[in-house]
């Protein structure tokens, strides 16, 4: 049947109408895929170690494409750049903490940005409101740094649509996190500078696995790792019934903790931290170690020797040592150490104190350390965001607990290990150093845990010398103490030297 021709014009109108209308959303949704909000850019200077210069703050988002162009996330990075410096040549260090699930605002305003917060050196809580400062120890003489923030973190974000799986997991993290760097290297023109990842934490185990993901995926050999309080193979802090090395990991931190809070016996008190310490880490290695393989087979008189000699170390009651079967994880000794006083020690920081709501409990009810300084960090970082770097977002900057779930994949039923990826890494890139930062009160990562992991790297002999090991007064976070963020900053300042060719 033939329509009328006044109903054909009107057809036909309205099918081009549908048809701009459907041009118009797909023009919308291409502007808003090409043209992502620009970064913001403001200029500063510095001085450090007498040397005044300028620099450039750049921060904002960077979008994640896939291979069809379609944008997956967008990850929040700060970076630093030196303005009086060759591009070409000059150092360049991705910096991250862990969690999984923490932005990088611990290391940005607590170590290495040119300025950080404050937290009081006797490891008391400091009274709000909170201010910022110019950091002496920051690194930005040395290297330009690139702080980022993994997707969920800070301001990163999935795109709308996206499904958080895709960034949530230990490969999908290390796929995430290591395109950044790859495609914020080739956007910036960095791809001759000498390169560096820098991580805290579980940062330990992404910078392990980013070391394997560069190399293989984008032949991007680094010059160097830097870890900060790191975990690599969990299996060294992951208490649990079949697994006895974490107790081994933790026994010289408890030595180190008691020690702080002056609860060792006359003669180990009188001795020096270090002095303890490597006392703890030989009966750790020995007798504690053949004690705990033997079970229940251990004689009774070798016991007794045990018990009496790991509460002499850790400041424990002998009976209460004697109760757990020599097994006191780390959430025990935290509510046991100071329960005279009724006080809890600090998981992140040994060095804190905190009260429960009583004093019967097993285990402490909150980690001391974390809350003294979270607010420090929260209000330090909004503030300077907005008022030193001019970057708006109408969202919370979220510091950590956004991510529930991490798929661990491949790890399943095992414990998570980057150590191997490690290894491989520095085997098939001779000129790969590596620089390990570790807290003597660290109760969440322990110093002797990644001495364990050092020890099982199975490197060859002429390769351990490019492994550094430096330890530090303090806990996960030693730079919050003063004294050892001057020391940190000293030992690091001679490292990049040496990571750096022609230096």
């Amino acid at each position: 049947m033939k329509l009328p021709l006044d109903l054909r014009t009107l057809l036909a109108l309205a099918l081009v109408c549908i048809g701009s209308l459907a041009h118009a959303e797909e023009e919308k949704k291409d502007a808003k895929e090409e043209k992502p909000t620009p970064p913001v850019v403001t200029e500063h200077e510095i001085n450090l170690a007498g040397d005044t210069f300028k620099y450039t703050a750049t921060a904002g988002k960077l979008p994640m494409k896939d291979d069809a162009g379609k944008t997956k996330s967008e990850i929040f990075f700060i970076a630093y750049t030196r303005n009086d410096a060759d591009l070409t040549k000059r150092p360049v260090t991705f910096c991250f903490n862990g969690g999984p699930g923490s932005a990088s605002v611990w290391l940005h305003m607590g170590m290495l940005g040119p300025q950080r917060v404050r937290v009081p050196d006797d490891a008391t809580t400091p009274a709000p409101p909170y201010t910022t400062e110019h950091n002496p120890h920051s690194l930005l003489d040395v290297t330009d740094l690139v702080f980022i923030d993994p997707v969920s973190t800070g301001y990163s974000r999935p795109s709308e649509g996206e499904d958080t799986k895709q960034f949530h997991g230990y490969e999908e993290d290390l796929a995430s996190v290591g395109q950044f760097i790859h495609d914020y290297t080739t956007k910036h023109e960095r791809w001759t500078s000498p390169k560096f990842v820098l991580g805290e934490s579980y940062g330990g185990v992404r910078s392990a696995g980013l070391s394997g993901v560069l190399q293989d995926r984008y032949r991007m050999y680094l010059n160097g790792i830097v870890m900060i309080s790191p975990v690599v193979d969990f299996a060294t802090i992951r208490f649990a019934e079949n697994n006895e090395l974490p107790y081994i990991c933790f026994l010289p931190s408890y030595t180190a903790t008691a020690w702080y809070h002056r609860k060792l016996g006359g003669k180990l008190q009188e001795k020096s931290l270090e002095e303890v310490v490597e006392m703890a880490e030989e009966f750790a290695y020995g007798p504690y170690a053949h004690a705990l393989l033997l079970g229940t087979s251990l004689p009774e008189k070798e016991m007794d020797k045990v018990v009496s000699r790991y509460a002499d170390l850790t400041g424990l009651d002998e009976e209460y040592v004697r109760r757990a079967n020599l097994r006191v994880d780390m959430s025990r000794f935290g509510r046991e150490l100071l329960r005279e006083e009724g006080f809890t020690v600090g998981r992140f920081d040994g060095r804190f104190k905190g009260i429960d709501r009583d004093n019967a409990s097993d285990r402490y009810g909150y980690d001391a350390s974390n809350s003294a300084i979270t607010g420090v960090f929260g209000a330090g970082m909004n503030d300077y965001l907005r008022r030193v770097l001019n970057y708006e977002d109408d969202r919370v900057y979220e510091m950590g607990g956004a991510v529930r779930r991490w798929n661990y994949g491949s790890f399943e039923n095992s414990y998570v290990d980057a150590s191997e990826t490690l290894r491989d890494a520095m085997s098939k890139n001779p000129h790969l150093e590596l620089f390990v930062a570790c807290g003597y009160y660290d109760l969440a990562t322990p110093q002797f845990a990644f001495r364990y992991t050092k020890d099982h790297l199975m490197l060859v002999p002429e390769y351990l010398d490019r492994v550094t090991v430096d330890h530090y007064e303090g806990g996960h976070m030693m730079y919050i103490y003063e004294p050892s963020a001057k020391k940190l900053r000293d030992d690091l300042v001679a490292w990049y030297k040496k990571a750096i060719p022609g230096n």
